[in-house]
């Protein structure tokens, strides 16, 4: 088995836990690499002494937001991602610090599943195309008011959004931006997205679930400055009056280790501060 093991190197404790996890793995048979410039620092293999595609599991040390740019930038690999939480609002990074070495022992004795979560795939009328595990952002930038944004749904007008925004959100994405701005929880697992506007003008403009089949084309109509669509708070778009923007589902899933020692609704419950109780 290879494990690529991704520390945050803003966090000095990340790395500290890094050289742990790596002497721990390696006692157990388990080839452990990481990047280059940080492999002999915390005694791995350099990433670039195998062939990436034999990597098994990627352990992002982090939040979410780390998991989210190591998704990214190793794209083209089919390894699945179990995070470690080293950051607060985490939902992707399930795994406290507390828990790190036990659940290292359940990866390896093979007691978790994968989970294949949807991705959007977005294109701009002028080709360019990016991807998002949590959302596309269409925001008003620069526009000191509200912009008109209209949405068709497989061809079919849906509606005109004044608004700050609007956000089309994966169901891993729902507990993130739309959560914020008043959209649905959705369960990771299922075949959907949403569309959330962005403080809508009109308070009856409300958030609608799609199944993950159906494609999205956005239109920007204000005579106004660019909006920038934005994707997982990564990469940005401009886009001018009269451009459109397509979404559809991407073939290529997110993979996510799910162990069974954790559950999505104790995270739920955990990081949202939910108080009930069993009576």
């Amino acid at each position: 088995m290879i494990i690529a093991i991704f520390p945050n190197v803003t966090k000095k404790q990340s790395m500290d836990l890094a050289m742990g996890i790596v002497e721990y793995l390696t006692h157990q048979n388990i080839t452990v690499v990481a990047e280059d410039e940080l492999a002999s620092d915390i005694g791995a293999n350099p990433i670039s002494s195998i062939d990436r595609h034999d990597i098994e599991f990627l352990l992002s040390m982090g939040g979410d937001g780390t998991i989210l740019r190591l998704a990214h930038k190793y794209a083209d690999l089919n390894a699945a991602i179990l995070g470690i939480n080293l950051g607060h609002l985490g939902f992707m990074a399930d795994v406290p610090v507390s828990d790190i070495y036990p659940s290292l022992q359940d990866l390896i004795d093979g007691k978790y599943l994968i989970e294949d979560r949807v991705v959007i795939q977005g294109s701009s009328t002028a080709g360019k195309t990016s991807f998002a595990i949590n959302d596309f952002v269409i925001h008003r930038a620069k526009n000191p008011s509200l912009v008109e944004i209209s949405i068709h749904v497989d061809d079919n007008y849906l509606n005109t959004f004044q608004a700050d925004g609007i956000i089309i959100a994966t169901p891993n994405g729902s507990t993130a931006y739309s959560l914020a701005a008043g959209g649905p929880i959705l369960s990771p697992g299922l075949d959907a997205l949403v569309i959330t506007p962005i403080s809508p003008h009109t308070i009856s403009n409300r958030p609608i679930v799609l199944t993950s089949d159906q494609t999205i084309k956005v239109q920007y109509l204000s005579k106004y400055d660019p909006v920038e669509v934005i994707a997982d708070g990564l990469e940005k778009h401009d886009l001018h009056t009269g451009d459109f923007f397509h979404f559809k589902r991407k073939e290529k899933n997110f993979r996510l280790v799910n162990l069974t020692r954790h559950d999505y609704f104790s995270t739920l419950r955990s990081k949202l501060g939910w108080v009930g109780k069993l009576r």
